[in-house]
């Protein structure tokens, strides 16, 4: 029997971490262990090395800012386009409706195959936060919606997600297929955490909080070092940690000197060693993450893999299955009731601890089973294309 044959399809791919990223690399992984053909398509970028056990297909681009972070790819590169024809997938799997879209519309003739898309970012906040024109930035929404459409089946990554897709105007159906971490459940190793302590000067009672992510204020970062700033003010000692890199970073750092935080928050720049973040995650007592602007929140889940509950945006994508005070705890999108959340859960340790570990049993979801949930998905529909079309 033929392994399945499935075309990955991101405008993304490391060396750059993001949320999509990730989840384009761990899908790969995962369908290569279960013994599919598996093909990442991406955008290319210099000095980078694909040392993976599956195929990686860099096709040409060019950059987009520094701002913006990202490499833009040009899909009409004819070596690309016959390479990619030559591959014979069964099924392909887009995950940003831009370049991506176009190059699987181009390559996908006699004959086609089932395109599914997951829709994992608030592309419309991007185009109205980039796009000045009203003029273009209809022609950009109107593009955005046209590759959506271009998809055999949609997905969404949170049900609260599914409302994006409705502002910009699509009216099918979509199917939720969550994404999931690649951490083992349970904190990391004791002694990585005590080296961790020791390497930042923590004595043992002193609150940890921690945010992960890109370092854009659209993830509300100022949000939390004003509450920082609050709690800061109260004498509430506390100790938090911003990881990640982004075109903002530096306007954070100058931002939380200007409060008076220099000594209680600390940048550490991006951590691309896993287990080193695990650790992280592990000394950390709350995770903090009132992004409005993420549709699932990757991050959240990998907290919860450690036991570390999340003070979340009540109604954001991010806080979906959470319940306050029980496994993680909600706010409203205001720095002082922000802040008087965090104070009360510090406040009541115990309790902290037990939602920490009702995170871990609730939230929590492997890669390998998000994965194997979306590899019986593909069976499903390339059953039901043969049945219709032949």
């Amino acid at each position: 029997m033929r392994k399945l044959s499935v075309g990955l399809f991101n405008d993304s791919f490391p060396p750059l971490i993001d949320g999509v990223s990730q989840t384009v690399k761990n899908y790969a992984e995962q369908l290569h262990k279960m013994d599919c053909d598996v093909t990442v398509v991406t955008p290319s970028y210099q000095n980078t090395t694909d040392n993976y056990p599956f195929d990686v297909v860099r096709y040409p681009s060019f950059s987009a800012g520094e701002k913006v972070g990202y490499r833009v790819g040009v899909p009409f590169d004819p070596p690309t386009l016959v390479r990619l024809r030559a591959k014979k997938f069964d099924l392909m799997h887009v995950h940003a409706p831009f370049a991506s879209s176009v190059l699987v519309n181009s390559i996908n003739h006699r004959p086609r195959v089932p395109v599914v898309l997951t829709y994992h970012t608030r592309f419309d906040l991007d185009i109205k936060k980039r796009v000045q024109n009203p003029a273009m930035r209809k022609v950009a929404l109107s593009f955005l919606l046209d590759n959506v459409n271009c998809a055999d089946e949609v997905w969404v990554v949170t049900a609260a997600s599914e409302q994006f897709l409705r502002d910009i105007g699509y009216e099918g159906t979509c199917r939720v297929m969550e994404n999931g971490t690649d951490f083992a459940r349970g904190k990391a190793d004791p002694a990585a955490v005590s080296r961790l302590r020791e390497q930042y000067h923590l004595a043992e009672d002193t609150p940890v909080l921690l945010f992960v992510g890109r370092m854009m204020w659209y993830k509300n970062t100022r949000l939390i070092l004003d509450a920082l700033r609050l709690l800061h003010t109260a004498g509430m000692p506390f100790r938090a940690f911003f990881v990640g890199d982004g075109y903002d970073a530096p306007a954070m750092q100058e931002y939380a000197h200007s409060l008076g935080l220099a000594d209680c928050v600390t940048f550490t720049g991006p951590i691309q060693n896993r287990e080193e973040l695990r650790t992280f995650y592990s000394l950390a007592d709350l995770f903090l993450f009132p992004s409005t602007y993420d549709t699932c929140g990757i991050v959240v889940k990998e907290a919860a893999a450690c036991g570390c509950p999340s003070v979340l945006l009540r109604n954001s994508c991010a806080a979906e299955g959470v319940s306050h005070g029980q496994n993680g705890y909600l706010s409203e999108e205001d720095p002082a009731l922000f802040a008087d959340v965090i104070g009360s859960a510090l406040s009541d340790r115990a309790a902290l601890r037990a939602a920490g570990v009702r995170a871990g049993e609730t939230l929590y979801l492997s890669w390998a089973e998000a994965v194997s949930r979306a590899h019986t998905r593909y069976e499903q529909i390339l059953e039901e294309y043969q049945n219709k079309f032949g």
